[in-house]
C-alpha cells in the first residue's frame, strides 16, 4: 500500500525546490511541459498513473521487450505531472 500522504508531501516539497513558491492550482512549467500544481485530490490518480506506467516501462525493460516512443512519451508525461525526471 502507498502511503499517498507521504507521496503528496514528496510532490509539494520536489515543487517548491524545483519551481519556487507557486500556489496550489496554479501552472509552471517542468520537463518542458506546463503542469499544474495538484491538490491532494488530484494528485492521487496521477501519482498511481505514473506507478502504472512506470512499473510497465520497467516490467518490459526486464522481459527485454522493445519500449516504442509512445511509451517513453506517455511515461515523460506523467513524470512530469509529479514533478518527477524521468528514467529514460
Amino acid at each position: 500500500m502507498i502511503d499517498v500522504l507521504g507521496r503528496y508531501q514528496e510532490y509539494l516539497e520536489r515543487f517548491a525546490g524545483e519551481l519556487g513558491a507557486v500556489e496550489v492550482g496554479a501552472f509552471a512549467k517542468f520537463g518542458g511541459r506546463l503542469i499544474k500544481k495538484m491538490t491532494l485530490e488530484e494528485f492521487s490518480p496521477a501519482f498511481a498513473e505514473y506507478t502504472d506506467v512506470s512499473d510497465r516501462y520497467y516490467d518490459s525493460l526486464d522481459r527485454g521487450d522493445t519500449i516504442n516512443d509512445m511509451v517513453v512519451r506517455v511515461l515523460r508525461e506523467k513524470a512530469a505531472n509529479v514533478v518527477l525526471k524521468p528514467p529514460v
